[in-house]
Parts: structure tokens; C-alpha cells; sequence
């Protein structure tokens, strides 16, 4: 089978997937560009998993189709896996060999000759921080250690999409950033990821486009801030010279008759009067009735609602940071 040429890295097009009477994907259709990262977010059991192991050729759909660089997941798995990689929630390295030992063996498994493994393991060894525990058995690793292995194990073959799900679980702080660092390097390099994460953190540092999946459909989708945008606008946070001023200027604005500026209120610790704001036109009104009304400012700001309140907001549940990885058991029961 001859490969088809796309502008998209992965297309989805109703993709189903059963669990007894569950489905745990529901028509789900999904466009991800080529270089770029896609963020796949949802609460626990929400279908994000079985999705990517669909997309792996690790489950059969029920029902609909997916491509992935070119192939079709079902009638081309065998052309397909040449062409990805996986990370999943937890290093599936051998802890009993030593790093350099377990990508040489993958290298040798994805048919490189014995010289491009060895080169491909020295290689990926200095670029992960490995070098100097590239003879050490994966077992004496930390948890750091083994999960910047498991990337670079995913990476042996060059994929041109790889998919990372929930890469950074259990990870500190410094070891996750280190991650998120390669993740941008690989995207530089012109491969494309798939990124399924509950860390709204991540999804912001890595994601140029998010998928929401609740329930194994999807609820929204589109870049960052238009997410943001749907669940509420912008807010603006006006700072008055003089904190006496917090009531007086909520009943200035509520006075006014703009629209929504009803909905301005004081937070007394802060020291900030916040108002809800849908437009530019309405921003500069505030700002400029203020002005008219002798209010000193000390400080103006607007933000958009965080991506911790979008997901709430979109799938009634708060962000979690636990594993997903028994979703299909979850699922099936």
C-alpha cells in the first residue's frame, strides 16, 4: 500500500470504540497539523487513552476511521507503527538491562542494523542527560531518569508523530520541565504530538491547539486563549490609588447603565474592583468613566479565566493530576 500524501498529521473522522454497553470513544472527529502539538484534555475516564491506543494500533475501533501520518490505522498498522512513537503514563523500559541496552534493543526490534543502533542509543543517551548512567541497569534509575528513557526509547525510530500520554506523572518539577523542553525540541525538529495531560500547566507550556474530551465525545475545542474566551471573557482589574475607594467605585460603575457593569465587585484584601468585560469598546468605557469620575488608579490589568477554570467550567469536574492508565478497566466495568 502506497502512502497518501496529507497536510494533516493525524485525521480522525467518527471514531468509535465499546466497551460492553460503554463507549468509551463516541464519535469523535479530530484534525491534527503536521510540526504542531495538540492537547488532548479530560477528566478521568474520559476516553483520552483509548483514543490514543486506537491511534497506535494497540485497540481496533468499532467504528469510524483514523489516519495517522498517511496510514490508515486499521487496513496499514504494520506501515504505521514505522512511523510513531508512544510514551505512555509510566516507563515501560526493561529495568533489568542498562539504558543504553534497552534502546539498543528497540533499535534493533524497529530493524536498524547493529551499527545505526549503537549510534541512535549514544545519540539519544546525550541528548536525554544519560550518558553517564548509560551502563547502569534501569533499576538503580530515578524516577526522572527512567521517564526521560522512555522518551528517548519512543524516539529511537525517528517518529514522525509521536503521542505522549500523561508524560510527566509523578515527576518533580525540574525533571518535568526538562521534558517539556524536549517535547518543544522534537516539535522544532518538525514532528507532530499528540498530548493527552490533566496538568493545565503542561497543556498551556506545550499545546498549540486543545481537544476536550468528556465522556468519550469531544466539548470543545481550539487554541488556548479562544477556550478561554468561550468560558466567561475577559476580566478587567482596576487597583484605585486609594483603597477607601473599592465601594465608592463599584457604585459609580453599577450607576453608570453599561452594559454588565452591574457585575463589577470589590475584593477588599486584594484592594482590586473587578469588572466582567465582553469587548474593547466596553474596556475603554470603564477605564474612561473612571477617569471622568476622579477615581486615581494605581494599577489596571485584564486576564482571561485560567485553564484550570475553563476545564471546570467544560466538564463540571475540577483538574486532576491522577493516572488515567486503568481507563479501559474503568470503562468496561
Amino acid at each position: 500500500m502506497t502512502r497518501e500524501k496529507t497536510t494533516n498529521a493525524v485525521e480522525v473522522r467518527g471514531l468509535v470504540k465499546h466497551f460492553g454497553e460503554t463507549k468509551a470513544v463516541d464519535g469523535i472527529d479530530l484534525d491534527v497539523r503536521e510540526g504542531t502539538v495538540m492537547g488532548v484534555l479530560g477528566p478521568n475516564g474520559a476516553g483520552k487513552t483509548t483514543l490514543v491506543r486506537m491511534l497506535s494500533t494497540l485497540l481496533q475501533p468499532d467504528g469510524g476511521t483514523a489516519k495517522v501520518a498517511g496510514y490508515d490505522v486499521v487496513r496499514q498498522p504494520r506501515e504505521l507503527r514505522r512511523t510513531i512513537g508512544l510514551t505512555g503514563q509510566y516507563a515501560s523500559v526493561d529495568e533489568k538491562l542498562s539504558g543504553w541496552e534497552n534502546l539498543y534493543m528497540i533499535g534493533r526490534l524497529l530493524d536498524l542494523s547493529r551499527s545505526q543502533s549503537r549510534e541512535r542509543a549514544d545519540e539519544l543517551l546525550e541528548r536525554f542527560s544519560l550518558t553517564e548512567a548509560a551502563r547502569r541497569p534501569v533499576m538503580k534509575y530515578s524516577g526522572g531518569m527512567r521517564r526521560r528513557l522512555d522518551l528517548a526509547a519512543s524516539m529511537i525510530g525517528r517518529p514522525k508523530v509521536l503521542y505522549l500520554d500523561e508524560p510527566t506523572t509523578g515527576l518533580d518539577p525540574r525533571t518535568r520541565n526538562e521534558v517539556w523542553d524536549e517535547v518543544k525540541n522534537i516539535v522544532a525538529e518538525g514532528n507532530t504530538v499528540l498530548l493527552t495531560t490533566q496538568y493545565m500547566e503542561e497543556a498551556e507550556q506545550l499545546a498549540e491547539e486543545l481537544t476536550v474530551i468528556d465522556r468519550g465525545r469531544i466539548i470543545a475545542e481550539g487554541r488556548v486563549p479562544e477556550l478561554k474566551a468561550k468560558v466567561g471573557g475577559r476580566t478587567l482589574e482596576v487597583r484605585p490609588a486609594d483603597p477607601g475607594e473599592l465601594q465608592r467605585m463599584v457604585g459609580a460603575l453599577a450607576q453608570a447603565g453599561l452594559d454588565g457593569l452591574a457585575g463589577a465587585t470589590a475584593d477588599e484584601a486584594s484592594g482590586v474592583v473587578s469588572v466582567p468585560i465582553v469587548s474593547d469598546e466596553q474596556l475603554t468605557a470603564v477605564v474612561s468613566l473612571l477617569g471622568e469620575r476622579g477615581f486615581a488608579l494605581a494599577d489596571i490589568a485584564t486576564h482571561l479565566p485560567s485553564l484550570d477554570e475553563v476545564f471546570l467550567a467544560l466538564t463540571g469536574q475540577k483538574a486532576t493530576h491522577q493516572d488515567d492508565d486503568n481507563e479501559l478497566e474503568e470503562v468496561a466495568a
